[in-house]
Order: structure tokens, then sequence, then C-alpha cells
């Protein structure tokens, strides 16, 4: 797939209203430091459209990126910021929740896990979840240029086992330094889309 324009198109906090789209979505869940940021503007080949910080926690709002004209990337809120209070980590907890129920233009959600670590408490929880509204996660090891070539597969098979993933769920390795893995990634995203050829 070739990204020819991508832009940031609305943005929804706790209290917003969702808006109600009748092209497919692409929803991007993991942790507050997974790279999720990253990952999207490498996708759609922006150095800055998605916003990268330091600081773990940016993305508080749910993200809606049109892409192609023709489908959405929404960037939910990372989980797992420890410095967030109770109260904020719950409502962003109901906001994710209440998009997964309410969108009806959802075709998956694609679950960002670091290939350096083994599943958290967090990102398994998040895989369970996302099972039980109804969606098959794809799972995104990211960081892959943080590996030796040689420790990768064992990684994989590491956050496979951690998530207890079948053989058969999608799991794709990316760099957002290198950006192996991206074009897999956007042809999968083609396919789910049913918009390949844009």
């Amino acid at each position: 797939m070739v990204i020819k324009n991508a832009e940031l198109e609305t943005v929804c906090g706790v209290t917003s209203k969702f808006p109600v789209n009748t092209q497919p979505e692409i929803a991007f869940a993991g942790k507050s430091n997974v790279g999720k940021s990253s990952l999207i503007n490498g996708l759609l080949n922006r150095k800055a459209l998605a916003r990268t910080s330091s600081q773990p926690g940016k993305t508080q709002t749910i993200n809606y990126y049109h892409v192609n004209n023709s489908f959405y990337f929404v960037d939910l809120p990372g989980y797992g910021y420890t410095t967030a209070s109770v109260n904020v980590r719950q409502s962003w907890g109901r906001m994710i929740e209440r998009y997964l129920k309410i969108s009806d233009q959802l075709k998956a959600v694609f679950l960002l896990i670091d290939i350096r670590h083994d599943p958290s408490a967090n990102d398994k929880q998040m895989f369970e979840w996302i099972l039980s509204r109804g969606y098959e996660p794809v799972i995104i090891a990211t960081k892959l240029d943080k590996l030796k070539r040689s420790q990768v597969q064992k990684q994989i098979k590491a956050v496979r086992d951690g998530l207890g993933m079948r053989e058969d769920e999608k799991l794709f390795a990316f760099s957002a330094v290198t950006k192996q893995g991206r074009e897999e990634i956007l042809d999968y995203i083609g396919e789910l889309t049913g918009v390949s050829e844009s």
C-alpha cells in the first residue's frame, strides 16, 4: 500500500462524542512507552503527525488520522502510565471501552508490545479484553532494532507465549528506526480495509 496523504482529523477527550465514520478504522493500543506514535508516524511516512514524547502517557485522547481519504488510524490512549492518577487511568479505560463498543467501522485492534520484554500484566489484560470485545488482536512487536538478530525469534516466541497466542494469530515485528516490518503491516491493513490498491 502506498500512503499518499494523512491528516489528524478528530481528537476526542473523555467527554467527547465520537465521530460516526463511514470508512474502515484500524485502532492502535499499547503501553505508554511502547512506541505507538513512532509506529503511526513510520507507517504513514511522516515525521511528526502523531506526537512523540520522551514523557510516557502523552496520548490522553483518542486521535483519528484519515489516511488516503479511504480509512482511519485510531490512536488509543496508552495504558500502564503509573504516574497518572487512578481516576485518570480509569477514565482512559472507560474511553477505550466506549470506543470499542460504539465503533461500527473498527476492523482490527493492533496491540503493541515491546519485543525486548515479556508481556506485562497490563498487556495480557488488554489482549484478553480485546478478545472479549469480539476482536482478534494483531500484535506488533516494537523496537526491533534494539535486539541482536540472534535474539529476535526467541523474543517473538516469548511474546506469543506470554499472551497465550494461537499459532494462526498475527504478529509483526517492527522498527521505527529501520522501518523493518512497515510494508508487511501496511499490506495487512490493506487486506483488512479492502483499500490495498490505494
